[in-house]
């Protein structure tokens, strides 16, 4: 084995550069906040009665005059009346707006929550907007599920509720980030009358695949937080903290948290950002995929999350789009996917309509795995790498020699034997090179210094979902436990997540893989909170030859 086949990508240089910077928006965020008009109606702690005696509180601002006004709804266990103050001639924000970098700039009312819609932005543009607490959450009673069939039935009550005021036109539509988006899935499944619309703004919707455990892979640092954190802000019947460590494959328990995608019916936009794919990139563009949805469109950016959210373009389509669906006027569809390609993290090279994903015109590649770190699309001889699971990553660079567009999912096929590793990981990283050193990407919870591409596989969890499965999106089941023996060569299927990225001529790929997540931890200069469970122990052989191909697929997109 070359030395140059291997690397160690969590020691990256240009850690104080960013710690430096990262501290600076931490004391001092981006965000400006504005005190809501006196012409907007507030009202407080309004009362919704469940069927099962259970009240529910929400807070309701509404546009002068009598309406009727359609409805926004935005539903979560955060806290609903969680919005920015004013102290001492100064606004105090949200502490995730620290703790999440704000690598750009954001503006919000002093009345927003966190993560949700401006309630004033949107009630100057004639929407009453409903701003729920959740079952246990806020102000509301009882004891909450979260992701739950009951929470569903207890927002399509509110929805209901909110159709048959005097002040509403009765057609109500949803929109929110993050578990905002997530609450929208399973209400929307019921198909409620009143709900015309939905907007779930990156919002993952299979908790074990895309959130808590990728790949097989136990995730314990955002996760271990959120779940730490909701437990204390919300009333919760059901810890799960705890259920997760009872169901460490994926059962009936964790299918009851996922929503029926195929029964989505009402007109959706969902935003399936590129930035996001440590949390909701996956499963937002999953749910463009495969609801029911005749009309549904897709949002896509590689920018920050609260700041895209919260800026001029995806409100101007948010607008658009329920104006269309909730005013029902002639206003034009958003496009079927807006697709925007980046070339680095602060540069969009181009911003284009398409219709489907993957783009049907795809130019599927393989690129072989060779000796020396090679990545070429030429037929290779036999040969293989070996490196330290805990310490070292094996790496395989391919230079283009022309402007190339990579839009879509990759697919890495390894043959593999592992020795002295107990229950081994395996992380995959796609990198883009430039004049010597990696270009850094947006990614999940602000991190400025991300991969373009990346996916993880516990290897004793390989099993392939022959029903989910796509020609260039594998699917594992996570419901079979297939132990790797020492020594013992296994062909197993790393689907990487999507983007869309141009790689100029002489830029290199560099594929990058690990028993370990390959990015560093440390909040400062890291990917915090991110954290998954690694391989511990022992050595990982990656194997190539004429007949058996260890490839990366890649989605090249002709030039037209």
């Amino acid at each position: 084995m070359k030395k140059s086949t291997v690397d160690r990508p969590w020691k990256r240089p240009g850690a104080a550069v960013y710690a430096r910077h990262r501290i600076a928006k931490a004391l001092r965020p981006p965000v400006s906040v504005y005190p809501m008009p006196s012409d907007i109606r507030k009202d407080e702690d309004v009362q919704v009665r469940m069927r099962d005696g259970v009240t529910l509180r929400l807070n309701l601002f509404r546009p002068a005059g009598d309406g009727p006004f359609p409805v926004l709804l935005s539903a979560h266990p955060y806290g609903k009346d969680s919005v920015p103050k004013r102290r001492r001639g100064k606004w105090s924000l949200n502490p995730q707006f620290r703790i999440m970098n704000q690598s750009e700039p954001l503006r919000i009312s002093d009345q927003t929550s966190w993560e949700a819609p401006d309630p004033v932005w949107w009630a100057q543009r004639g929407y009453a907007v409903v701003n729920l607490d959740t079952r246990g959450g806020g102000r509301s009673e009882g004891r909450g599920d979260l992701l739950s069939d009951r929470e569903a039935d207890d927002i399509a009550q509110v929805i209901a509720w909110a159709a048959a005021q005097p002040w509403s036109t009765g057609r109500v539509g949803m929109l929110g980030v993050s578990y905002l988006a997530l609450s929208q899935y399973k209400v929307a499944a019921l198909n409620p009358p009143a709900l015309k619309a939905i907007a779930p703004w990156e919002g993952f919707t299979d908790a074990y695949r895309d959130f808590l455990t990728p790949g097989g892979v136990v995730e314990n640092g955002f996760a271990r937080v959120w779940l730490l954190l909701t437990g204390r802000v919300a009333r919760l019947r059901t810890d799960l903290a705890a259920e997760r460590r009872k169901h460490p494959l994926r059962d009936a328990w964790w299918e009851s948290l996922t929503p029926r995608l195929s029964r989505i019916t009402v007109p959706i936009l969902v935003c399936a950002s590129f930035s996001d794919s440590n949390l909701h990139s996956v499963g937002s563009m999953r749910a463009f995929q495969r609801v029911g949805s005749a009309e549904r469109h897709a949002y896509t950016h590689r920018g920050p999350k609260w700041a895209s959210f919260y800026g001029a373009e995806a409100l101007r389509t948010q607008l658009a789009f329920f104006d269309r669906y909730l005013r029902e006027r002639d206003v034009p569809p958003p496009p079927r996917l807006r697709l925007e390609i980046r070339d680095r993290l602060d540069h969009v090279v181009q911003v284009r309509d398409e219709r489907e994903w993957p783009l049907a015109r795809t130019d599927w590649r393989r690129l072989r795995l060779g000796e020396g770190g090679a990545l070429s699309d030429a037929e290779g001889g036999a040969g293989s790498v070996t490196f330290d699971l805990r310490r070292e990553a094996a790496v395989f660079d391919h230079r283009f020699d022309e402007d190339t567009e990579l839009s879509g999912p990759m697919t890495l096929r390894l043959r593999v034997a592992t020795t002295g590793a107990e229950d081994p990981r395996l992380f995959a990283g796609i990198e883009k090179w430039s004049h010597g050193a990696p270009v850094p990407f947006e990614g999940s919870y602000g991190y400025g210094r991300d991969l373009v591409a990346q996916g993880r596989l516990r290897l004793a969890l390989r099993e392939l979902d022959p029903v989910l499965s796509t020609p260039h999106q594998p699917e594992h089941t996570f419901r079979t436990l297939q132990p790797v023996r020492d020594g013992e060569e296994v062909d197993v299927l790393i689907p990487l997540s999507s983007s869309a990225t141009l790689f100029r001529a002489g830029d290199k790929l560099r594929l990058t893989v690990a028993g370990r997540y390959q990015r560093p931890r440390n909040p400062f200069f890291g990917h915090f909170p991110t954290h998954y469970r690694p391989t511990t122990s022992g050595k990982a052989t990656i194997l190539w030859s004429p007949g058996n191909a260890s490839t990366l697929e890649i989605p090249v997109i002709p030039k037209t």
